[in-house]
């Protein structure tokens, strides 16, 4: 047995979670799962059906995005994992998709706003939107420079990874991530929730508000906070 075979286990299973969760059409995402002492992370195959997936088809990669064990060639987006893992701590599963909500704000080149207390539940920000990177770093390594246009992205709006665990890449689609892949996952269905709710707040009201501090503040302590209490 593969000594990587926890991680091939892990991806797969986090993977099996997109359609079922509607966060997928055909091939239009997938998940990784790291293993930091190992160095290593377990992704997708590139344009396999979610249907013919098992675990011993899960590609490891390095952190560089060297293939180190697999068959298949490992995701189109393997260097953009392997980028945020590199360069940020604490994290052990990245999802990428193309759910609809969620692509249709990236598309849209906007941050998606703090409007309510579910919003507020998850993160205390409004969902960052990447914008679209240059014309001469896109006829470069395309994937490779996804990564840096998250990790500069954070970086020059003074963001922490461990804190907002999710972003739109402008023009692309989201990218989130957690402590495993499981809290990735969790993360991906939930921005597409608020995507939905944020999208609907404006058709029905174009002036709504953003969430007063105070209710921000409330929520996100009463989940997260030293004294949390909630789990509904």
């Amino acid at each position: 047995m593969s000594k990587y075979q926890h991680i091939k286990e892990i991806a797969y299973e986090a993977n099996m979670q997109l359609p079922q969760l509607g966060l997928v059409l055909f091939t239009f995402g997938n998940v990784s799962a790291a293993d930091r002492e190992l160095g290593v992370f377990a992704i997708k195959p590139s344009g396999v059906p979610y249907k013919d997936l098992s675990p011993e088809k899960m590609v490891i990669v390095d952190f560089e995005g060297k293939t180190i064990e697999g068959e298949l060639r490992p995701s189109s987006d393997t260097l953009t994992h392997a980028v945020l893992y590199k360069h940020w701590d604490g994290i052990n599963g990245i999802v990428h998709t193309h759910s609809t909500y969620a692509t249709a704000w990236a598309q849209s080149q906007r941050c998606i706003p703090i409007f309510g207390t579910t919003h507020a539940d998850h993160l205390t920000t409004d969902i960052p939107c990447a914008p679209p990177m240059s014309d001469e770093l896109i006829k470069g390594n395309y994937e490779h420079q996804t990564g840096h246009q998250i990790l500069n992205h954070f970086t020059e709006n003074g963001l922490d990874h461990k804190e907002v665990e999710m972003v739109l890449v402008g023009n692309h689609a989201p990218f989130t991530w957690g402590k495993t892949a499981d809290k990735a996952v969790y993360n991906s269905a939930v921005l597409e929730s608020i995507a939905q709710m944020a999208y609907l707040t404006e058709q029905i009201n174009a002036q709504a508000p953003r969430l007063k501090d105070a209710l921000i503040n409330k929520h996100f302590q009463r989940k997260h906070g030293p004294d949390s209490y909630y789990g509904q």
